[in-house]
């Protein structure tokens, strides 16, 4: 299994209603992409100074499947879109035996 954490900093200036649209869109990515295994999102609760806005956990069965995601035309939008709105985006990809 591969597991594919993304975890955004929002500029300060994106707004309310684009951080919701931005977990909208997010939120809909397993509904087009099958090659998805188990999906988690959403805004982080903490609030932390060192706390991110948003955290992503998709488990796919393997580098293939992350490839596809990566690839699909959804992703792209929401990459994209996610990418206009931060002022940070960080990411790991591990690989467990589960």
């Amino acid at each position: 299994m591969l597991t594919h954490i993304v975890i955004w900093k929002y500029r300060a200036e994106a707004t309310e209603a684009e951080r919701e649209e931005h977990l909208a869109r997010l939120r809909r990515l397993p509904n087009f992409i099958p090659q998805i295994e188990s999906f988690a999102v959403g805004f982080d609760v903490l609030k932390l100074p060192r706390s991110y806005d948003v955290g992503l956990v998709a488990v796919f069965r393997d580098r293939a499947g992350l490839d596809v995601y990566t690839d699909h035309p959804e992703h792209v939008l929401v990459a994209v879109y996610g990418r206009s709105l931060s002022e940070h985006i960080a990411s790991v990809d591990f690989e467990s035996a589960d």
